[in-house]
């Protein structure tokens, strides 16, 4: 039995609604603990993935399934503590593809549906799979992966320019980058599932075109959002994020 505290490593907040934040590549819990709170009615729950943190001694997950099979084994742990009340599911980029698979994963297992999917930095799920026209990432060397990281954006370059620090840190890196490059869409119903979505005008790695696209992965309603900015702007403008993610989630708040 997956332990829930091992990925939920926050206390939860006061909320009528639980929402389960997965992190970007490489990322982890702590992206989110600001929100804690600052969401009036939503409790909050950062995830946190293996290999990270307070995880670190613990092996990162490289297949997508995998990572599912025990994430959702937790959150539903989770939600049955709770009493069983509402629940939603927010990720972004490589935590939106998670959160998609989280959620078809928990519908196969029969547990009970979140009342919405939030996703953010990432195109429909046909369109990201794999990182065309690069390396394997467990075939780059450390250069080159600071490199990449560099061009992607969203990793300080203080960090990028001290090879003991960004040694620490490439571990679940790598490991995140290989789910993602393993990752491959097969196709299924559309969701029964609500989904909000938050675009950003200048990301290069997931389109306005691209987020829109999640349309059609839903038969219960959709919702796209614009920000101004690059691929980590729906963090970087958490403020506005959290406003349209509270707005989803009136109904249950």
């Amino acid at each position: 039995m997956t332990d829930p505290e091992r990925w939920l490593p926050y206390q939860a907040s006061a909320g009528a609604v639980r929402l389960y934040c997965l992190p970007h590549a490489g990322g982890s819990a702590s992206a989110f603990r600001s929100w804690i709170g600052a969401v009036p009615g939503v409790s909050v729950r950062p995830v946190q993935p293996p290999g990270r943190e307070g995880r670190h001694r613990e092996t990162p997950y490289e297949h997508m399934r995998d990572l599912v099979a025990d994430l959702a084994e937790a959150v539903l742990a989770d939600v049955a503590e709770s009493g069983g009340g509402p629940y939603a599911v927010y990720g972004h980029s490589l935590g939106a593809m998670t959160a998609y698979e989280l959620v078809r994963r928990v519908a196969a297992v029969g547990g009970p549906a979140p009342v919405h999917l939030l996703v953010s930095g990432c195109g429909a799920p046909e369109l990201c799979g794999g990182l065309e026209g690069l390396v394997p990432i467990r075939q780059m060397t450390q250069p080159q992966i600071a490199e990449l990281l560099r061009r992607l954006g969203g990793t300080p370059e203080w960090l990028l320019d001290n090879e003991a620090l960004l040694g620490l840190v490439l571990p679940p890196f790598k490991a995140d980058f290989t789910v993602k490059e393993n990752y491959r869409y097969v196709p299924a119903a559309p969701l029964t599932v609500p989904v909000t979505a938050v675009a950003a005008t200048d990301d290069p790695r997931a389109s306005v075109a691209d987020v829109a696209a999640w349309e059609a992965h839903t038969s219960a309603g959709f919702v796209l959002n614009t920000l101004m900015g690059g691929h980590f702007a729906a963090l970087e403008q958490a403020d506005l994020t959290r406003k349209y993610l509270a707005s989803a989630l009136a109904p249950w708040r």
